[in-house]
């Protein structure tokens, strides 16, 4: 059965003439008659009831109608699947922070590789502005990297993760109502950096403070951070993400102030404009059912 016949009998349909069916299919009024004929002859019966300029579909015409715009859809359907296969890289490069190399990647990737089987993936990790070079480079097609904008880089938000106080178990500060910042005080604080925007916030309170804090140790590195909290050795603001275990396990216990209320820490993903544009869009797509955005 040929598949341009089945077309040509669909549009007529839908646009109510042959006239219009075959402006829109870039024919002639004579080659859509013909088609239609054509697939007449093949059904060995008559679709159309032509009164006029005006055609109804006959009991048969009607009857057929579903089959043919389920075929007419389900070869739209492969010849879009072929095009995107065809664009598809043989292999994908992503860049992205630490966070998201420890705590996200492990979810994402069984999805795109499910879902892309025919793509390797070459994953690297470096810093935001690394990434964000590196896109515009062409030497990394996608980025997870902290909120940037730059005029030849798409960018979406990707993730929002709370930062809050984490303190051991037993602190004094658990079950305590009503704390301030000020309640601080000489606490010994283990300070994570990540040099995102989202840190000067923290630092601005801590200059609000009549007393420096005492900051007993500083770290680039979340998994440190967190790591010195749980031996006891000061307590520590950091992302929800990076101690979801811990607080699962009552090992953490989340502290909140009125003044670090909300406090995130924004991963985006990025590409160059005109690059990676179904990938990126799938990456989207397959994040907004990943349950790392229900851990926040």
């Amino acid at each position: 059965m040929n598949i341009e016949n089945i077309e040509a009998f669909v549009y007529v349909i839908h646009y109510g003439s042959f006239n219009k069916a075959s402006e829109v299919l870039f024919l002639s009024q004579p080659s859509v008659t013909a088609r239609i004929q054509s697939l007449e002859r093949e059904l060995d019966c008559r679709l159309f009831d032509r009164i006029g300029k005006q055609v109804h579909l006959t009991e048969e015409g009607k009857n057929f109608l579903p089959y043919a715009q389920q075929l007419l859809q389900t070869f739209q359907k492969g010849k879009i699947q072929i095009k995107q296969k065809r664009a598809l890289p043989n292999e994908l490069r992503i860049g992205c922070t630490v966070s998201v190399s420890n705590y996200m990647i492990p979810e994402i990737m069984p999805k795109m590789s499910k879902k892309y089987p025919d793509i390797n993936f070459k994953l690297s990790t470096s810093i935001t502005d690394d990434i964000v070079n590196k896109v515009l480079n062409r030497e990394v097609d996608l980025g997870f990297v902290r909120g940037v904008t730059h005029p030849n880089i798409l960018s979406a938000k990707f993730f929002e993760d709370p930062i809050r106080l984490y303190v051991y178990e037993g602190h004094p500060f658990i079950g305590k109502e009503k704390l301030s910042i000020e309640d601080l005080g000489s606490q010994p604080l283990v300070f994570f950096e990540c040099g995102s925007l989202d840190w000067m916030r923290i630092h601005r309170l801590f200059e609000s403070l009549k007393l420096p804090p005492n900051i007993q140790f500083q770290t680039d590195n979340s998994e440190t951070a967190k790591k010195l909290v749980l031996q006891r050795v000061g307590i520590a603001f950091l992302p929800g993400l990076c101690v979801s275990q811990e607080v699962k396990e009552k090992k953490l216990f989340p502290i909140d102030f009125p003044e670090t209320a909300g406090i995130s820490l924004q991963t985006n993903l990025i590409a160059l404009n005109g690059g990676s544009t179904l990938l990126f869009n799938s990456m989207l797509d397959i994040c907004k059912g990943l349950t790392i955005r229900s851990k926040a």
